[in-house]
């Protein structure tokens, strides 16, 4: 299993997000999901959290190299969001 994890500073305004998750966010071979961050066990917590998942490596690769997640990308940085992190992680 594959993840694209994303960490915010600060959680978006819902109506923006709701408008980037719409025309960014729907991976054709993967799952999408996001949400308030609600603690951290030291220090503050992130923001808000997003990730998208993916069950195979081909359709992970497929979706990190489209155009559709570049385009998220310069959505979030237009839109003035901050990112902590964003990471890609394999799971066994």
């Amino acid at each position: 299993m594959y993840r694209i994890v994303i960490l915010y500073e600060e959680a978006p305004d819902s109506e923006g997000y709701a408008d980037h998750v719409e025309r960014f966010c729907q991976p054709p071979n993967g799952v999408f999901r996001h949400g308030r961050v609600t603690a951290a066990p030291v220090g503050d917590a992130h923001g808000y959290y997003a990730e998208f998942e993916f069950a195979d490596k081909q359709a992970f690769d497929e979706f990190a190299r489209s155009e559709q997640f570049m385009g998220a990308g310069r959505d979030v940085m237009e839109r003035g969001w901050k990112l902590s992190s964003v990471e890609f992680v394999e799971l066994s």
